[in-house]
């Protein structure tokens, strides 16, 4: 399969109108701009239509699925062979949501997300966002370049299913929001060592790697920005594994990209050559990932704390020096 893909992701930077029609216009204007980029994927903002709406009742601001924004985001889609997420107000089974739709490459709808976490709009906690259901599922959806999650605004606030779609095994985790949401985005991504795409309705919607590193951002002035990364990466300890960006680099000239973060002990293994994957890097050099050095970890200290010898385990990087480069 192939897991190389080019991400774009906008930000609506303030610009909201009175009515859906207007919003639409504004958005789908910046959408046009980001597929003439040919991504393979692009995330439009938390229920973008309705931003800045006047509302006392969401009701008033529902569309179904497929619907009139669904529609005109699947002619986009369907022209221009790429995935879309459109988030949006829409009822379903007589109740109200705030959901990411996954539209596919042919304009199809793939699969909807529903926030799990919709902020409340009383204050004595009994409505949220004027008459929106709360999701119950974190699902995780696979792209033909790999599984990704979504999360969409107050979601930032609950670990749970952040740590949820780790473990369902996203490489990459979309949040469409009314704000920017700042290093809560970065510790997710260091912390589950996948991507986080945020596209938001304020100024700075971002590329963050699996390091937590910011890769690009919008502005008021730029409001598109598009990167190609590659979901097949592995994040790495430096622990046994001094020598191994060297041995990479002097055995695959120009086709690895190798972003390291020593104040945190990890760096980041990415194949540039399409040809090329993390599992035949690992099995000819010998290293895992820190989520394998971790679990090997926790593996011994399970039996210690039980009073148990540890049984002895083979990692690939044998018996490589721990703290330096090999000579």
């Amino acid at each position: 399969m192939n897991t190389r893909a080019r991400i774009a992701t906008i930000c609506q930077s303030g610009n909201f109108h009175p009515t859906v029609e207007e919003n639409n216009t504004e958005i789908l204007g910046r959408l046009d701009l980001a597929l003439k980029q040919k991504p393979d994927l692009v995330c439009l903002p938390e229920s973008f239509s309705a931003a800045s709406v006047p509302k006392d009742d969401v009701t008033l601001l529902v569309e179904s699925i497929p619907g009139p924004t669904t529609d005109q985001v699947a002619r986009r889609a369907r022209q221009h062979h790429c995935y879309i997420l459109c988030p949006i107000f829409n009822q379903r089974e007589g109740r109200n949501w705030n959901s990411v739709v996954i539209i596919d490459r042919t304009g199809n709808i793939l699969g909807i997300y529903d926030k799990l976490h919709p902020v409340t709009s009383s204050s004595n906690y009994t409505q949220f966002e004027q008459g929106i259901t709360p999701g119950s599922i974190t699902p995780v959806f696979d792209l033909d370049f790999g599984r990704i999650g979504l999360q969409i605004c107050f979601d930032v606030l609950f670990p749970e299913s952040w740590a949820e779609l780790s473990t369902k095994g996203a490489r990459m985790v979309f949040w469409s929001s009314a704000y920017n949401g700042g290093f809560p985005l970065q510790v997710y991504a260091w912390l589950h060592h996948y991507y986080v795409v945020s596209s938001v309705c304020t100024e700075k919607s971002r590329i963050i790697d699996p390091c937590g590193t910011i890769l690009a951002e919008t502005d008021y002035h730029t409001n598109i920005i598009v990167r190609d990364v590659n979901l097949d990466y592995a994040v790495c300890h430096y622990d046994f594994n001094y020598s191994i960006p060297d041995r990479i680099l002097a055995a695959f000239p120009g086709q690895v990209e190798i972003r390291p973060h020593w104040d945190a002990g990890h760096f980041l293994v990415e194949p540039l050559n399409p040809g090329l994957t993390i599992a035949q890097l690992q099995k000819e050099l010998g290293f895992i990932s820190v989520q394998e050095y971790a679990m090997l970890h926790q593996n011994s200290y399970t039996m210690l704390r039980v009073g148990k010898e540890p049984i002895p385990q083979q990692a690939a990087h044998g018996d490589r020096p721990m703290y330096q480069k090999e000579k």
